[in-house]
């Protein structure tokens, strides 16, 4: 991990007075940089080569002599032939010039790399640089290693495809689509061994991969995304907070639950299992009284960040959660960041955001308040790893 004394040398050459606020342009980009314009900050966009222009054109920022914004939201772009060359040091030294204080999502730590973002980037980020290693499964302490330890709900684990007995969630990557997922399901082993066989003559998923799957059991019910915000610099009030909650749209699962039974049955064998690559997502609230189950499932988590992952969550995290008929909740996935559905929030905010907040409050707005309420307060390396 790289030193924090690095970190904050990065942060002394900043004008702070100048901040802006920088992110890879790429999954929740377009929420970060309309967060940062709505509490007054420029926008910095890291692209690559043949995927710029909804950032560079049709997102573009259009401002008046006077600085006043007119349209958009992406002030200025870099673009790279690659999204890896963020890692170079001439690349990190134009970001720290630009004053731009970085907001890590799940793009940054897939395209630059794990390792590349702990032990090479310099620029300082919004968040826990060092619990973005958990969302990587098969880790020694990845989030399943956290919740256990802290007794929070997970779907049971099958650590033997044999033992398939009921509906089970074989978790993989997709061989061709590497940042994809190459997810299926099966209710017996002899279903397992069918759909293994399929999807490798289809070049879905790879033995390799197969031997490092994660298997649990299925949880029966709808997808609840919670987006939530911890913040140390607050004093008053409560630290934590649910801005938004979004479920997600899934090719080609999405597809298969919209045909009826009969037309199901007559899919090509190439067609029969449905992926599960995100493409989308949309808003969704809670029905109120199941809300006093989910906010001790968010402490409780942050409580395991502190003890296992000093100084533990800072600022965006979503809890990804499946609902069963007896109506508890199961965590089936964690993002220590911001959460690939909160562009939801874009504009206009989130219910429950807006309501804390008595304003529009998306999760990028609240990234962008936090960091200025940081240099207000004189606490900008509260924030920041």
């Amino acid at each position: 991990m790289i030193s924090r004394e690095k970190v904050l040398e990065a942060l002394e050459r900043y004008d702070l007075e100048k901040a802006k606020i920088g992110v890879l342009a790429s999954h929740s980009a377009l929420d970060v940089c309309d967060g940062a314009i709505d509490e007054g900050f420029q926008t910095l966009a890291i692209c690559e080569k043949g995927r710029e222009e909804p950032y560079t054109r049709y997102f573009k920022a259009a401002r008046s002599p006077d600085g006043k914004l007119i349209r958009g939201m992406v002030d200025k772009t870099i673009v790279f032939d690659k999204f890896k060359e963020i890692l170079l040091p001439e690349n990190q030294d134009r970001i720290i010039k630009e004053n731009a204080i970085f907001v890590p999502h799940r793009s940054l730590v897939a395209y630059a790399g794990i390792d590349g973002v702990e032990n090479d980037f310099a620029v300082p980020l919004v968040g826990s640089r060092n619990l973005l290693r958990s969302e990587e499964r098969g880790e020694d302490r990845d989030y399943y290693w956290m919740l256990e330890k802290m007794d929070l709900p997970f779907p049971e684990r099958i650590e033997n495809p044999e033992d398939i007995d009921s509906l089970a969630l074989v978790k993989l990557p997709h061989k061709v689509k590497r940042l994809e997922r190459g997810f299926f399901t099966a209710a017996s082993y002899k279903e397992y061994i069918e759909k293994v066989e399929s999807l490798l003559r289809h070049d879905v998923i790879t033995k390799e991969d197969l031997e490092r799957a994660r298997i649990e059991k299925y949880i029966i019910g709808p997808v609840f995304n919670f987006d939530f915000f911890y913040s140390p610099l607050t004093k008053e009030g409560e630290k934590l907070e649910l801005l938004g909650i979004d479920w997600r749209f899934e090719t080609s699962l999405d597809g298969h639950v919209r045909l009826p039974a009969p037309q199901q049955m007559t899919l090509l064998e190439s067609q029969a299992t449905p992926e599960y690559t995100v493409c989308g997502h949309n808003s969704a609230t809670l029905r109120e009284s199941l809300l006093r189950k989910v906010f001790p499932l968010a402490e409780k988590y942050v409580e395991g960040t502190q003890e296992y992952y000093p100084p533990g969550m800072i600022g965006p995290f979503t809890l990804q959660t499946c609902v069963d008929k007896d109506m508890n909740f199961w965590i089936y996935d964690v993002s220590p960041r911001v959460g690939g559905g909160t562009n939801v929030h874009l504009a206009v905010g989130h219910p429950y955001g807006n309501a804390i907040w008595r304003t529009n409050m998306s999760t990028g707005r609240r990234v962008a308040f936090e960091v200025r309420q940081a240099i207000e307060m004189g606490e900008m390396e509260k924030i920041i790893t």
